[in-house]
């Protein structure tokens, strides 16, 4: 696929989202990097701001399959990947897929079930399949979770384990419309509902197999060898600094080369620029921290100590 190609069929998916998504322009290219980046992310917001919509924008602009699973305190394991099960017609054991074998696979509100409920997505966001009673099944490709929580102070909710964190590629956050897009969203809502909207544009953008060809062009986007030195170092001062109590691992160097080509190639370009890769460093990394107990204190948020180490880190000109 050339580059003009893909950089107009991203573009159109990118419009199609943000007609849904009203001034939430840095989230949706946000998820269409990770789209592109063959990764996974972690949408937070407050309830009623649109995660859900764009999830489901996202899957109406592509012919894979998309299912969704409502996480509940009493959701089980086997609710999610899936369970064997005796068929009395057939006097024989089957297997009854779950939900995770699906294209596209929104987990909503995912930190409102217990640790043991989230942990059945590990495999599957990191092995792309679902092991049941000792059988492994590989899942379709393109995969890719969309997993979308609520702040967690708020009741109910419980923490993510450090390792199910490390697993999304990104972490984004959705905040409120400014005043003049929330103000166009109630005058559309007029007219119909938004659901009403997104039917008017079913029509497919994109099939799997081209999503298939713009994850391999990603792939291949020229990233400069100075460039991939600035990623690592951004990584590794997470490490080194005093204001952090627990840095990036190596993961989170890969991650963020993988999603600073794909910034690229949204952005029409045809080789990883130094921005790039500092513009990812904050979704790449902010979830993968624990900032020390005296910047909590402070009142600094994960981003806001991020800033302050990754300004210690010179950029390379190239």
């Amino acid at each position: 696929m050339e580059l003009e190609t893909a950089f107009n069929l991203i573009n159109t998916i990118k419009n199609r989202l943000n007609s849904v998504l009203l001034g939430q322009e840095t989230v949706v290219d946000e998820v269409l990097i990770a789209l592109l980046s063959n990764g996974h992310i972690l949408i937070e917001g407050v309830p009623g701001l649109g995660k859900t919509l764009l999830v489901s924008a996202l899957a109406n602009a592509f012919d894979g399959d998309f299912k969704r699973i409502q996480f509940t305190p009493d959701l089980m394991p086997s609710d999610i990947t899936g369970h064997v099960m005796f068929d009395t017609e057939s006097n024989k054991f089957r297997l009854r897929s779950g939900p995770v074998f699906t294209n596209l696979l929104l987990a909503d509100e995912i930190n409102r079930a217990p640790a043991k409920t989230q942990a059945a997505l590990l495999e599957v966001m990191q092995e792309r399949q679902v092991t049941i009673e000792g059988q492994s099944k590989p899942l379709s490709k393109p995969f890719m979770v969309l997993a979308t929580q609520n702040p967690i102070d708020q009741e109910g909710t419980y923490p993510l384990p450090e390792a199910e964190l490390d697993r999304f590629l990104m972490k984004i956050f959705i905040d409120y419309p400014s005043f003049d897009h929330e103000l166009m969203l109630a005058k559309t809502l007029t007219t119909g509902s938004v659901t009403d909207q997104q039917q008017k544009q079913s029509n497919d953008v994109i099939n799997k197999e081209d999503l298939l060809k713009l994850q391999q062009l990603a792939s291949e986007i020229t990233i400069d060898d100075q460039v991939v030195d600035y990623a690592v170092k951004l990584v590794r001062i997470t490490r080194e600094s005093a204001a952090i109590q627990r840095g990036a691992g190596p993961r989170a160097s890969l991650a963020l080369l993988r999603t600073a080509r794909a910034r690229a190639l949204i952005n029409g370009g045809s080789f990883v620029t130094p921005d790039d890769v500092k513009q990812m460093a904050f979704p790449v990394v902010r979830h993968r921290i624990q900032i020390a107990a005296e910047m909590e204190i402070d009142g600094l948020t994960n981003d806001q100590v991020l800033m302050q180490v990754f300004n210690q880190v010179e950029a390379p000109r190239v």
